[in-house]
């Protein structure tokens, strides 16, 4: 049985137990059971799950940040709308291939303020991203590169 299912199966019997059904006791029983199951993995043999729940965690919370840093720049601009807004679309190369990876790319871009995807290329190798704030289009690229498009296919790979 997938290791996930485990952990979603004991997150519910926790759940069940302390009778109390918020999401707060859900998260909370999911982390008893990952941490369960993290201290029976030797039985389990070798998981990339008790690698990758920590990754998808620590993701979230860079994005979080990425998306607040974003709103901040966003909504500075339109307070003081001379404040250096250079508006471009840039090809970014892609090292995602599948359509999971890509997807995930273009809707954790579009889904941060000042960024929209528009399009893929035919050969799915580049990404059309517009920008609010496009100063060097190399700097916009290095950081869809580096903040984004690595991480994700740390997760889904």
């Amino acid at each position: 049985m997938n290791i996930f299912l485990i952990n979603l199966l004991l997150a519910g019997l926790w759940v069940a137990s302390t009778g109390a059904f918020t999401y707060g006791n859900a998260l909370l029983g999911y982390a008893v059971g990952f941490l369960v199951l993290w201290w029976l993995r030797p039985l389990l043999g070798r998981a990339p799950y008790f690698r990758k729940v920590p990754l998808g965690l620590w993701f979230a919370l860079l994005f979080f940040c990425e998306v607040i840093k974003s709103n901040v720049r966003v909504a500075w601009n339109v307070v003081f709308p001379w404040s250096g807004r250079r508006p471009g679309i840039v090809a970014v190369p892609l090292d995602a291939r599948t359509d999971l990876e890509i997807a995930a790319l273009a809707n954790l871009l579009t889904l941060t303020p000042g960024s929209l995807c528009l399009d893929v290329s035919e050969d799915r190798r580049t990404l059309y991203v517009h920008s609010m704030f496009v100063d060097d289009p190399d700097t916009v690229r290095k950081a869809v590169k580096d903040r984004l498009e690595r991480r994700i296919l740390l997760l889904l790979r």
